[in-house]
């Protein structure tokens, strides 16, 4: 099997993506959050080839709980999820990052889901729902054992609103079961963890073959999947099972 050349490797041009990090850590900027190790690395990745990314740490944000777009017109004061949520949706990319904590998503990282899928009866340009046509990812960080859990978690519920999933679209870091040093902690060796480097590369370059395949072909084909359209009486070729007429 032939090894990419170099001027293959340079023929990929990205530079039209967006891409977007929500990193769900319960740590507040300025404190180091050991998820953001892995995410700046992707990040890197992307930037490198011409993507636009950006950068949120939610937990600095006054982000209302709840599942509807905006939580003001249902009671909340203040909800800075409107604002944040044009951000999300102007990107190709979205990777949603965060830690375990006992052996489950935390808590801002399911807040973001719940809020995100508080947009999933809203529709594209093309009548479809609205995240179709964008493709997402999941970066888990901690020291105890639930990273396929928690990425399978985020990749399902990316998915069912509408988000694309390419191959290997997930990526993560536990130290040592148990009390010990996180990712970021001198001498805790994610940094030099291959498995971690080797899972967060690939996630990388599949979030952004695919996107780029997505967007140059204007997204999923607008037929099958119109929710208008069924409401309307447009089936699409289903009939019902004969058997229960």
């Amino acid at each position: 099997m032939n090894a990419t050349s170099g001027a293959e490797r340079e023929s990929y041009d990205y530079s039209g993506l967006r891409a977007v990090f929500i990193n769900c850590t319960l740590k507040r900027s300025p404190e180091i959050s050991n998820t953001q190790g892995i995410v700046d690395l992707s990040a890197r990745i992307m930037r490198e080839q011409g993507v636009q990314v950006e950068l949120i740490r939610a937990i600095d944000h006054d982000i209302a709980t709840g599942v509807y777009p905006d939580m003001t017109e249902h009671g909340w004061s203040t909800d800075a999820w409107p604002s944040l949520f044009t951000t999300v949706q102007a990107a190709d990319i979205l990777v949603l990052a965060g830690p375990i904590w006992l052996g489950d998503n935390g808590s801002v990282t399911k807040r973001i889901v719940e809020r995100l899928y508080a947009h999933s009866g809203e529709f594209n340009d093309k009548g479809q729902y609205i995240f179709y046509g964008k493709v997402g990812g999941a970066i888990i960080t901690g020291n105890e054992d639930g990273v396929k859990h928690c990425t399978s978690n985020l990749l399902y519920s990316l998915q069912h609103i509408g988000y694309s999933i390419p191959p290997a679209a997930d990526s993560g870091w536990i130290g040592e079961i148990g009390p010990g040093p996180s990712y970021l902690d001198e001498g805790s060796g994610g940094p030099q963890n291959d498995f971690t480097n080797r899972n967060t590369t690939f996630m990388s370059w599949n979030l952004m073959h695919l996107a780029s395949i997505l967007k140059k072909n204007g997204g999923i084909p607008a037929f099958g999947n119109l929710r208008q359209d069924w409401d309307r009486g447009e089936h699409f070729g289903f009939e019902p099972n004969p058997e229960y007429r």
